[in-house]
């Protein structure tokens, strides 16, 4: 084996063994070892409370003395808004599919295909920037600690590329998911800046100074309630970074201990849980670090910035434990990008290869580490690895994620006919809305990601599924008692007439079997059948082949639902071939039409030019000629 074949093998080391997965409706059904509620909420944890690291600065810089309230209606949000949206989601998604599926089956076809690429193309953006913001955020730690050396000043892109780097190598090596290390994490962290909130709002009660200072800045800057709460609503939508975390706390619950109605419940503690001890943090975080710290701390270059609580813990707790707090947030840090990477290896495996909209390669973990790992480091040089700069195209990934979780909610109230609910998740929707438009009105960047990541996936889809479009899309085949005795009856070869149905009276079955046998020439005394394919849903890919036998007027009838005829036909004579033992043939006529329009009908709607690519399927499906059924047209 020569180098290059050794490192494809290497790349794609695992890629045959997942074709031996069970595959379910959303993808391959992996065994997960399952663990008590509040652990899986420890590995959500990673993700949604690290936040707590960059949250209290970004507020800062943008609601400025009003950080507080402005945290405030986010909370509210979470709790009466996000919170009850997510706890619906994982009733209605207990295999932890999540709101994208409720989707992809409230809008089936090619509808539902296309709105769920959309999704994933925000869903990326979610995971890339929580990977790429969370090392940004981590090297503003690593160098504004007073012991580390200051040759590394100055070179923020490079310390955060480190980072993602050695993120990447980890999982190329070979990473899993380790709860026990996620709960340790979360738990000292949590611990940690329990002890850095306590102590600052202990220096603000017997500093009352700080406090009247703070409301002074408050009133000269927003004089009256009524200013408070308008501007508050206004830069609202800037913080919803934390809002992060609901739509990766639905994504765990296969890991949940218990059955399916344990792991309800258990998600729905998970998830409240989470969002109560995050509101928490949240606001008493945000009015600590706005009371105490001088705004100008907060901005580029101040040592506040994207650190506002490790500043307070150097502060007022010393050098030794701010650094001991420091490794704590990148260590969390850094483990929430290895939950994104992780996140993104599992999403996309999970619908691209349903639909056919995936090289074979991206069922392998290591070309995919490869590629957002590219990714992420092109995001980092784009945005200089600045925290701040990112939050818009982050907050617009969880928006959107939350709000299409809210809208497939509201529909699912209103078709089980839940009126009130459903009045109450409108409300809920438009608020999110309104978050949602506010914040790409305010930062555009986050649609910007987005659109590349969803131009990117809809046309690596597209050429994807039109190079595999020939490929024999048939997972197995299932004969029903009455196909069962046509099968078994059949004497010597088997001879198949292809038939488009219509009426599927006894005129049209005379007159297509008259029209063969004076094209054909067929023998009276051989055995005819008639194959028939309708076509339900041309936008799936791969199915199972279920083949019901009827006898209409005397003639024999083979019936088959599939999303493409060639495909079911081509897979059909192979399995007549192989529990026969006879080579089979089929015959057609001549499809009219220009050849163009009919491979896009192919592609599209499941039929186009079926006698010739029922051909090319079953060429490349058997390399033997001797053993390919055989296709005759005229």
């Amino acid at each position: 084996m020569g180098a290059r074949d050794a490192v494809r093998s290497w790349l794609l080391e695992g890629l045959h063994h997942s074709d031996k997965q069970t595959v379910g409706p959303y993808g391959p059904e992996v065994p997960h070892e399952q663990h008590r509620w509040w652990r899986v909420m420890c590995l959500t944890g990673v993700d949604y409370f690290s936040t707590l690291g960059y949250q209290p600065g970004i507020a800062a810089l943008a609601a400025g003395a009003l950080s507080p309230i402005a945290t405030l209606f986010l909370v509210l949000l979470t709790l009466l808004g996000a919170l009850p949206v997510y706890r619906r989601v994982a009733e209605e998604s207990p295999h932890g599919q999540g709101s994208i599926a409720m989707l992809e089956r409230l809008a089936p076809q090619w509808r539902g295909k296309l709105f769920v690429l959309v999704l994933l193309g925000f869903a990326a953006t979610d995971f890339v920037i929580t990977m790429t913001l969370s090392a940004a955020d981590a090297t503003a730690h690593i160098l504004e600690n007073p012991f580390v050396p200051h040759v590394l000043e100055g070179h923020q892109v490079a310390v955060t590329l480190g980072l993602l780097g050695l993120l990447g190598l980890v999982f190329l090596r070979g990473f899993r998911e380790a709860i026990g290390i996620a709960v340790v994490l979360v738990g000292v962290y949590l611990l940690l800046n329990a002890v850095v909130v306590a102590t600052a709002l202990l220096r603000v009660a017997d500093h009352p100074v700080a406090i009247i200072d703070w409301h002074r800045l408050l009133v000269i800057e927003h004089p009256g309630p009524f200013a408070m709460i308008g501007f508050s609503l206004l830069v609202m939508p800037k913080l919803a970074l934390g809002l992060s975390g609901f739509e990766t706390g639905v994504s765990v619950m296969p890991l949940i201990k218990g059955d399916l109605r344990q792991r309800i419940t258990g998600a729905k503690r998970l998830l409240t849980a989470a969002a109560i001890i995050m509101s928490v943090f949240l606001i008493l975080s945000s009015f600590a670090t706005s009371v105490l710290i001088p705004e100008r701390e907060f901005r580029q270059g101040g040592s506040a910035n994207g650190r506002a609580l490790a500043y307070l813990a150097h502060a007022y707790l010393g050098n030794g434990f701010g650094t001991l707090y420091d490794v704590s947030t990148i260590v969390i840090l850094w483990f929430a990008g290895a939950s994104a990477m992780a996140g993104l290896i599992n999403l996309v495996p999970r619908y691209l290869p349903r639909y056919g909209m995936a090289p074979d390669w991206t069922r392998a973990v290591r070309p995919l580490v490869l590629v957002f790992t590219a990714i992420a480091f092109a995001i980092t040089i784009i945005f200089k690895a600045d925290v701040n700069a990112q939050g818009g195209a982050y907050a617009t990934g969880v928006l959107v994620l939350i709000l299409s979780a809210s809208v497939a909610v509201t529909i699912s109230t209103h078709r089980h006919g839940q009126r009130r609910l459903m009045a109450a998740f409108l409300i809920i929707d438009m608020v999110l809305a309104y978050t949602l438009v506010a914040n790409v009105f305010e930062r555009p960047d986050g649609v910007k990601i987005a659109s590349f990541f969803i131009v990117a996936i809809i046309v690596t889809s597209l050429v994807s599924r039109a190079t595999r479009s020939t490929e024999l899309r048939v997972s197995r085949v299932h004969l029903d008692p009455c196909a069962e005795d046509f099968v078994n009856e059949a004497a010597g070869e088997i001879h198949l007439i292809a038939n488009d149905p219509g009426m599927r009276d006894q005129t049209e079955y005379h007159d297509k079997l008259r029209e063969q046998w004076l094209i054909h020439r067929l023998r009276s005394a051989e055995p005819i059948m008639f194959a028939e394919v309708t076509v339900p849903d041309a936008s799936e890919f791969e199915s199972e082949l279920r083949i019901c036998g009827e006898d209409r007027f005397g003639y024999r009838v083979l019936s088959l639902q599939s999303p493409t005829v060639p495909n079911a036909l081509a897979a059909l004579l192979l399995y007549l071939r192989d529990r026969t033992g006879a080579v089979p043939h089929i015959y057609f006529h001549w499809t009219e039409g220009n050849p163009v329009v009919a491979m896009l009908r192919y592609l599209l709607f499941g039929g186009g030019d079926v006698p010739a690519l029922t051909r090319e399927v079953l060429r490349q499906a058997e390399s033997d000629v001797a053993r390919r059924p055989h296709v005759h047209v005229g």
